[in-house]
């Protein structure tokens, strides 16, 4: 953090703490003034009145509050940030500034006024903060990513076994030994001690997976490793936490009650992985295909959280675990864009979670540490805490076959607890299995084992040397991320029912199926019959390319298969032009189009197809051709990728490649140079070009041949090398005009080859 940063937040601060001290000093005087007006009046402004008192200025407090939340959430969250910690521990020392530890000591009547106690003015930033504890299980669901759990395996099980078992072993025995003058209720102790345990045990899966994304370890295995078992470990945990919840309900540990909220979990589990899964999917789908207001799948994710939520307080089990398991199942589904995700995450960020930090620093009161009796038990939280995970990873990581410095890694990854610890806290707080005391012990901890874990983690990971498997895994992953298709998340198909729409069908399903990326299907034809039949063998063409796609990129990236690719139909409007504009409001990162009147026999393309893909404005994929083949010619096809530098041809190298790794077809890339493009600096020289797609080539494990050619007339090169091929794709730019145009050179191209050709307009 540089110094000029550390004066403008410095400044930011003070611009609040004034704002703070002329909001609390209006306080003050309102406080004066109706102490005044109750002592001449006989005390009767708070009751009935109509309004009358302090109760009549309850609505600006409430806002006050979210605004001072926010604000200063805000500030110390950036502050944490570029400090390199996470925000929500910012968040967290805000509320610890605005509450009784820091505020309330230095100035309690602006602490009272602001955050007062009273049950009516309580109740409403209380019910804002259990809203967000669900928002949150719900964010931190669809970051659970359980294709990662399944491909690390056996060692992330062992570990998140023994990180569990060892602390939770550890804060059960602790809360045994807990003096009774900091337990809610002696009689109650068991639930106190499973409060301690799940929460000593739990790690935090989204300060673990930043520190490893920013040490660039994503795609090592010991980073996967890590990542994979705190998603475990925050599942099993709230798993415990639903069973506790349970137990503290029904008022007595006995077997039967315990009994029955198990098997009441596993019901849920058991309908939530089967039949929930498959049904929220198809709810997101209806909604996004089907709705035109704006933010309606955002609408459909929060009713299913809340009905998941319902179903699990009808069980016993509280609300938390059907949130978690929501977000989950709402993370899985593929119809979950980009987009939709970034909408409900800023939501989330934005609101919720600094104010939900913000009123948990607020409810911890950090005087209590000035007793040494309560500092010392702090201690021993915070040893006993961080000694039993750390041993827990550790000795997991020897189990699962971790050399004795990736352990030591792991055991420092673990012991982060963040917003998780909090999270049970207060939930704990909240059902009185844990004093305000114990509260503020367990945010200490999760406070300091947050913030030393990014650096402790960051100093053991550096030391780690790459293996081969995984230099080539990282070189992989920066090839994806300058990559075309890797960006895109749903395909929208235009055909009908000639071998064009077939081909396109083909090449559709092979891009879909390498990335697990859901399809749409537009029908054009006017026939209803034949709609259907054609329909039927395009699914059916999709269905077997996509799958031939997911085993070829299976083995290329040593992965499980990609998702089973989810195909819809989409049927709305009239005429083509109709159905394609309807389909584009869906959100669709790539359209694919093939018609038998695609170009005339002059060489250009038709204005029928101009007029099916004027409402898409992404990238297109078109395919063109006078006299199409059965689409199963592009099994052992030979495909010619014109290349010149650009990034609009790397664009139409990259799609070749994904069709020709499912295929099984042979590449040749052909720089094609025109002689007054050779001399503008600008441009790259075939040598860095060629060198650029055959690195492209290999992350699809394609071994290509490469030719060279210069031309004035740069169309002629290609027409001369593509009567040796049985396809042409192109990367191409779309040019202004009222017939679809991608330039001279693919319309001199249509004109002198009859073969198929896919320009790829991006």
């Amino acid at each position: 953090m540089q110094y000029r940063d550390v004066k403008r937040a410095g400044a930011m601060w003070l611009a609040a703490l004034v704002g703070l001290a002329l909001f609390a000093l209006f306080a003050d005087h309102a406080l004066a003034a109706e102490a005044a007006k109750q002592a001449a009046g006989g005390g009767g402004g708070t009751k009935g009145g109509g309004g009358e008192g302090i109760n009549s200025i309850k609505e600006p407090i409430f806002v006050a509050e979210i605004v001072l939340l926010l604000v200063t959430g805000r500030l110390m969250g950036e502050v944490m940030v570029r400090l390199k910690q996470p925000s929500v521990m910012g968040m967290l020392l805000a509320g610890i500034l605005l509450g009784h530890s820091v505020l309330g000591a230095l100035w309690p009547g602006a602490e009272k006024f602001l955050f007062p106690s009273t049950p009516d003015q309580k109740g409403m930033i209380d019910g804002l903060s259990k809203l967000g504890i669900l928002m949150l299980l719900l964010l931190t669901g669809m970051e659970t990513d359980l294709k990662l759990v399944r491909k690390v395996g056996w060692a992330a099980v062992a570990i998140s076994l023994s990180g569990i078992a060892v602390p939770f072993a550890c804060g059960f025995g602790l809360g045994q030994f807990l003096p009774d003058s900091i337990l809610p209720d002696t009689g109650h102790r068991l639930v106190t001690s499973l409060f301690l345990g799940t929460a000593l045990s739990i790690s935090s899966i989204k300060i673990v997976a930043m520190v490893v994304r920013e040490m660039n370890f994503m795609r090592r295995n010991l980073g996967q490793i890590i990542v994979a078992s705190a998603i475990m470990e925050d599942s099993i945990g709230w798993i415990i936490i639903a069973i506790t919840l349970g137990i503290a309900q029904a008022g007595k540990p006995d077997l039967a009650s315990v009994a029955k909220i198990a098997v009441g979990i596993f019901l849920f589990l058991a309908f939530s992985f089967t039949i929930g899964r498959r049904l929220v999917a198809l709810i997101i789908r209806w909604v996004n295909d089907n709705f035109q207001s704006e933010f309606a799948v955002v609408t459909a994710i929060l009713v299913i959280m809340g009905s998941m939520a319902l179903i699990t307080a009808a069980i016993g089990v509280q609300t938390v675990l059907g949130a978690f398991i929501a977000g989950v199942l709402v993370g899985e589904s593929p119809i979950l864009t980009k987009h939709i995700d970034e909408q409900l995450r800023g939501v989330i960020t934005a609101l919720f979670m600094p104010v939900f930090f913000g009123l948990s620093g607020i409810s911890a009161d950090l005087t209590i540490l000035a007793k040494p009796q309560m500092a010392l038990i702090t201690l021993a939280i915070l040893a006993i805490a961080s000694i039993g995970k750390f041993g827990g990873a550790f000795i997991g990581g020897k189990i699962g076959g971790l050399r004795t410095s990736e352990s030591l890694a792991l055991g420092c990854g673990m012991n982060a607890r963040g917003s998780t610890e909090v999270i049970v806290a207060t939930i704990g707080l909240s059902m009185g299995a844990l004093t305000q005391n114990l509260f503020t012990m367990i945010v200490c901890m999760a406070l300091i084992t947050t913030t030393a874990m990014p650096p402790m983690l960051r100093r053991a990971l550096i030391r780690l040397p790459m293996s081969k498997e995984e230099k080539a895994r990282l070189e992989r992953e920066e090839l994806d991320a300058k990559g075309f298709i890797p960006k895109i998340e749903r395909i929208l198909l235009a055909v009908d029912e000639s071998p064009a729409g077939k081909i396109a069908a083909r090449i559709a399903g092979a891009i879909a199926g390498a990335r697990g990326m859901p399809l749409s299907i537009v029908e054009i034809e006017k026939n209803k019959a034949k709609a259907d039949e054609a329909e039927q063998t395009h699914e059916r063409v999709i269905k077997d390319s996509a799958k031939e796609a997911a085993a070829s990129t299976a083995e290329i990236t040593d992965d499980e298969k990609p998702r089973k690719v989810d195909i819809t139909k989409l049927d709305k409007g009239d005429t083509p032009e109709e159905k394609v504009a309807e389909a584009a409001k869906q959100g669709f990162g790539m359209m694919f189009v093939g018609i038998a009147k695609s170009r005339t026999k002059a060489g250009e393309i038709t204005r029928e197809l101009t007029r099916i893909v004027g409402d898409f404005e992404g990238p297109l994929a078109v395919l063109v051709c006078q006299d199409c083949p059965d689409p199963s010619f592009l099994e052992d096809a030979s495909i010619l990728v014109p290349v010149n530098g650009t990034d609009v041809s790397r664009r139409g190298a990259e799609t070749a490649f994904v069709v020709a790794r499912s295929a099984g077809a042979e590449v040749t890339a052909l720089y094609v140079s025109a002689a007054e493009a050779a001399r503008r600096p600008s441009r790259r020289n075939e040598a860095a070009v060629l060198k650029d797609i055959n690195a492209l080539a290999a992350r699809y494990d394609l071994d290509i041949k490469t030719a060279v050619a210069t031309d004035r007339a740069t169309e002629q090169p290609i027409v001369k090398q593509a009567a040796k091929h049985d396809l042409i794709v192109m990367g191409v730019s779309k040019r202004p005009g009222t017939v679809l145009f991608f330039g001279n050179t693919a319309a001199a191209l249509m004109k002198d080859w009859d073969g198929p050709i896919l320009f790829v307009a991006s």
